[in-house]
Protein backbone atom coordinates (compact mmCIF):
# COMPACT_ATOMS: atom_id res chain seq x y z
CA UNK A 1 0.00 0.00 0.00
CA UNK A 2 2.69 2.65 0.84
CA UNK A 3 4.29 1.67 -2.82
CA UNK A 4 1.31 2.97 -4.51
CA UNK A 5 1.26 6.12 -2.06
CA UNK A 6 5.03 6.92 -3.09
CA UNK A 7 3.77 5.61 -6.71
CA UNK A 8 0.88 8.78 -6.11
CA UNK A 9 3.60 11.04 -4.44
CA UNK A 10 5.99 11.05 -7.75
CA UNK A 11 3.50 11.66 -10.13
CA UNK A 12 1.55 14.35 -8.47
CA UNK A 13 5.00 15.96 -7.49
CA UNK A 14 6.39 16.01 -10.84
CA UNK A 15 3.10 17.43 -12.25
CA UNK A 16 2.76 20.05 -9.33
CA UNK A 17 6.72 21.08 -10.18
CA UNK A 18 5.01 21.08 -14.22
CA UNK A 19 2.10 23.96 -13.25
CA UNK A 20 4.16 26.11 -11.12
CA UNK A 21 7.11 26.50 -13.69
CA UNK A 22 4.42 26.75 -16.75
CA UNK A 23 3.50 29.85 -14.59
CA UNK A 24 5.81 32.09 -15.44
CA UNK A 25 3.70 34.17 -17.56
CA UNK A 26 5.54 35.46 -20.63
CA UNK A 27 8.86 35.43 -18.46
CA UNK A 28 9.71 32.16 -20.48
CA UNK A 29 12.91 30.54 -19.54
CA UNK A 30 14.53 33.40 -17.93
CA UNK A 31 11.91 33.80 -14.92
CA UNK A 32 13.37 30.55 -14.37
CA UNK A 33 17.34 32.11 -13.51
CA UNK A 34 16.10 35.15 -11.72
CA UNK A 35 15.62 37.66 -15.02
CA UNK A 36 12.90 40.58 -13.94
CA UNK A 37 10.05 40.54 -17.00
CA UNK A 38 9.02 44.17 -16.04
CA UNK A 39 7.13 44.14 -13.12
CA UNK A 40 3.52 44.59 -14.46
CA UNK A 41 0.45 42.37 -12.29
CA UNK A 42 -2.57 41.54 -13.88
CA UNK A 43 -5.65 39.91 -12.87
CA UNK A 44 -5.39 36.18 -13.74
CA UNK A 45 -7.90 34.82 -16.38
CA UNK A 46 -8.48 32.33 -18.75
CA UNK A 47 -5.68 29.74 -18.55
CA UNK A 48 -3.83 31.10 -15.83
CA UNK A 49 -6.90 31.36 -13.64
CA UNK A 50 -7.14 27.20 -14.69
CA UNK A 51 -3.40 27.00 -14.09
CA UNK A 52 -4.07 28.61 -10.71
CA UNK A 53 -6.49 26.43 -9.09
CA UNK A 54 -4.96 23.28 -10.64
CA UNK A 55 -1.82 24.27 -8.86
CA UNK A 56 -3.22 24.83 -5.80
CA UNK A 57 -5.50 21.75 -5.90
CA UNK A 58 -2.25 19.56 -6.68
CA UNK A 59 -0.29 21.11 -3.61
CA UNK A 60 -3.44 20.25 -1.32
CA UNK A 61 -3.53 16.52 -2.71
CA UNK A 62 0.49 16.12 -2.60
CA UNK A 63 -0.04 17.38 1.39
CA UNK A 64 -2.72 14.98 1.79
CA UNK A 65 -0.86 12.06 0.05
CA UNK A 66 2.37 12.82 2.61
CA UNK A 67 0.16 12.83 5.42
CA UNK A 68 -1.42 8.96 4.22
CA UNK A 69 2.05 7.80 3.36
CA UNK A 70 2.86 8.87 6.75
CA UNK A 71 0.01 7.52 8.28
CA UNK A 72 0.15 4.24 6.55
CA UNK A 73 3.79 3.05 7.10
CA UNK A 74 3.61 3.71 10.62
Amino acid sequence: MVTYFQIALIITSLALIASIVIQNKGVGLGGLTGQDAGGIFSARRGIEKTLFWITITLAIVFVILVMATIAVSK
